[in-house]
């Protein structure tokens, strides 16, 4: 975001942040992490290399308490409290590796909760809001089945629509296509970037590195108690920005 002829504020900035899972235990030491509106972000690294500790932070479900600076859509989250949570949630949207959908309400149920919760208090309105997100994944006729009744690609586009109901600036996606197949993981990345291209970032863990190939955006790497930010190429794999080639 830029405000004037130059002073330019980040989505997201972090400076020297340390990341720790929950009982203390450090997971990414001296992260330097900044992102602008509008982009496609991948945090890519194996299977406990503190990508999801990571996200978590980023809609306070864990918390930073270690950095020069840890700013979210101009919220500081050294400072932050928890009274001033909610606000930040709702200019966010959260997608669950396990889509999360309550199973005893159908999609249109699931949605309307959500936006109950957060305040739209006229029914027509919900209705309206509810029947465009459905619209903008492809799934309008869907809205009176059981979470139970879906594919999994299905499900994952609920919860991604659950995620855009509030128009947010950002969308948080914890390994939203890693238990599907690689057509509907595809998909799914389509929708993603199709959500990119209307000007919302998305910042989204990963550990297929074949989709950051096919879906280009900007790359860090979590390794080793470290994120840095990273080139992904088909021909070369995954290189540190001025660092000898990982692989």
């Amino acid at each position: 975001m830029t405000y004037g002829d130059t002073i330019e504020v980040m989505l997201i900035s972090y400076k020297n942040a340390n990341i720790y899972q929950r009982h203390g235990i450090e997971v990414l030491h001296g992260v330097n992490f900044e992102v602008d509106e509008g982009e496609m972000v991948y945090i890519i690294g194996r299977v406990g290399s503190g990508k999801s500790t990571l996200l978590k932070t980023l809609y306070c479900d864990l918390d930073v308490d270690e950095a020069d600076e840890a700013i979210v859509l101009e919220h500081d989250l050294l400072t932050i409290r928890r009274k001033e949570i909610p606000a930040l949630r709702r200019e966010e949207g959260v997608v669950f590796q396990d889509f999360q959908l309550l199973g005893d309400r159908t999609v249109y149920k699931n949605l309307e909760f959500v936006l109950k919760a957060t305040g739209w208090r006229l029914k027509e309105r919900r209705d309206e809001r509810i029947k465009e997100v459905l619209s903008m994944i492809g799934l309008e006729d869907k809205a009176d089945k059981m979470p139970n009744e879906l594919s999994g690609g299905e499900q994952q586009r609920v919860a991604i629509a659950r995620a855009l109901l509030n128009n947010p600036q950002l969308i948080i996606a914890d390994e939203p296509t890693g238990n599907l197949d690689k057509e509907t993981a595809d998909n799914i990345m389509q929708l993603l970037t199709s959500i990119v291209k209307k000007g919302t970032t998305v910042i989204m863990s990963t550990h297929n590195i074949a989709l950051v190939h096919k879906y280009p955006g900007k790359a860090f790497q979590c390794q080793d108690g470290k994120m840095e930010q990273v080139i992904v190429r088909r021909s070369e794999g995954v290189r540190s920005e001025g660092v000898k080639n990982d692989n």
